[in-house]
């Protein structure tokens, strides 16, 4: 039997247990180990819809349904079992609050998938940096076309928050300032050229400290002139990897700019504006934002409301006008993981926000009464009439809010499609 024939299309809503599938998707794009794979479970099917998909192709030959099973290509009303009895409204609510709580949980398993798989392969890729360069840079390069093909290939992306982040410090460190640098390149329309070189310079951008001693991989407040010297030189150290991988000049500029700040007082070269790549200066800005959020020392962990006004406020000289501007608008106000209390006095966790509408994101609101995992995320921007008064730290919230809640000491993100405005509002 041809390809063609053994391989047919389906609409998801018709997916079963037992089925072969293809998933015609990029890496990063669905949180499967394998693109073509048997599907095991109710809760694989509930992903694969929520992967925004409306058909995927099969494979009948392949799939095991049992002897009696049959699955119609376009399952006609006429071959439909007799029509269920009509179900009360109660009943209707209770079901669509079922299936609204199950494409929410598979959305966010799919990012918690997608961002621990991204840091697997960058942990691998630093792991050869030492011993095998040419290989490091070419993981280093294929995560980050793994990146720019999702970004590009989706219309509007929205910043997702992550319950946790499921990979080591460092790792998840240098994802998080991936993921964010390349959103920002994105709403700037870099090239898809550069796009690459933001992804591996910032994946990169700490390469040098697998030549500093544990003690100064981490600035801190105690160090000495010498230790603050010794720390600095993980620039330089990072330059020389580069050239050993042969990266690009792009990524190899992001390495070698990312301490330095637009009003020349970084280092190592005290570079302003002018003398920076555009590229490094996204990498400038969104490093020292992850590192306020989360610093080494936890308990100094700023929110990343207070992070985000803390550069606004008092780092305004150090970082391009342009950039800073386009950062808070995309991160929104509020940006995933702010602890808010909103408009009609309830406490929330901001977990998503949309760039087009950084005063509206999705939070996840305390509701006593509501079970949490079985709480609903609320988007204010379909909420007419409620909005966020105020941030909070967490330690401000009321301790049975802050156990419902559960903000994370340490925060990550991923991204995901946005959802489509309601047509009716």
């Amino acid at each position: 039997m041809s390809t063609a024939t053994a391989q047919e299309t389906i609409d998801v809503a018709a997916l079963r247990v037992g089925m072969f599938v293809h998933l015609d998707l990029g890496w990063l794009a669905h949180p499967f180990p394998l693109s073509s794979f048997r599907i095991s479970s109710e809760d694989q099917i509930s992903t694969i819809r929520a992967l925004g998909l409306k058909r995927v192709r099969w494979s009948s030959q392949h799939s095991e349904l049992g002897d009696t099973a049959t699955v119609a290509a376009e399952p006609s009303p006429a071959a439909s079992a007799p029509a269920a009895p009509q179900e009360s409204p109660q009943a209707k609510a209770r079901n669509e609050l079922r299936r609204q709580l199950a494409e929410q949980r598979a959305g966010l398993l799919q990012c918690e998938r997608q961002f621990a798989e991204a840091a697997r392969e960058l942990k691998h890729a630093v792991d050869l940096v030492v011993t095998k360069p040419a290989e490091a840079a070419a993981h280093a390069n294929a995560l980050a076309r793994a990146l720019v093909d999702k970004m590009l290939g989706e219309h509007d992306l929205c910043i997702r928050l992550l319950s946790d982040a499921a990979s080591d410090k460092p790792s998840a460190h240098a994802l998080n300032v991936t993921l964010i640098a390349m959103l920002m390149g994105r709403t700037f329309g870099l090239s898809e050229a550069d796009m690459i070189d933001l992804g591996v310079g910032s994946l990169m951008h700490d390469i040098g400290k697998l030549d500093l001693p544990d003690r100064v991989r981490h600035r801190e407040e105690h160090f000495t002139p010498a230790e603050q010297r010794l720390y600095e030189e993980h620039v330089a150290m990072g330059i020389v990897q580069a050239r050993k991988m042969g990266l690009s000049p792009g990524a190899s500029l992001v390495i070698a700019q990312h301490h330095e700040h637009a009003d020349g007082s970084g280092f190592p070269l005290k570079l302003n504006t002018d003398r920076m790549s555009a590229l490094s200066r996204i990498v400038a800005l969104v490093n020292r934002y992850d590192n306020l959020c989360n610093p080494n020392i936890t308990a100094k962990a700023m929110t990343p409301h207070e992070s985000l006004s803390m550069l606004f406020a008092q780092s305004k000289s150090k970082f391009d006008t342009a950039i800073l501007g386009a950062f808070i608008k995309m991160m929104g106000v509020y940006p995933p993981g702010s602890t808010v209390q909103l408009t009609d006095d309830r406490y929330a966790l901001v977990v998503s926000v949309n760039s087009s509408r950084p005063l509206k994101p999705r939070v996840l609101v305390h509701e006593p009464k509501v079970p949490r995992d079985e709480a609903l995320i609320l988007d204010l921007e379909r909420t007419e009439g409620l909005g966020i008064r105020r941030s909070l730290r967490p330690q401000q919230l009321p301790q049975t809010t802050l156990a419902y809640l559960s903000p994370r000491p340490r925060v990550a993100y991923f991204f995901e499609p946005a959802r489509e405005s309601d047509p009716e509002q």
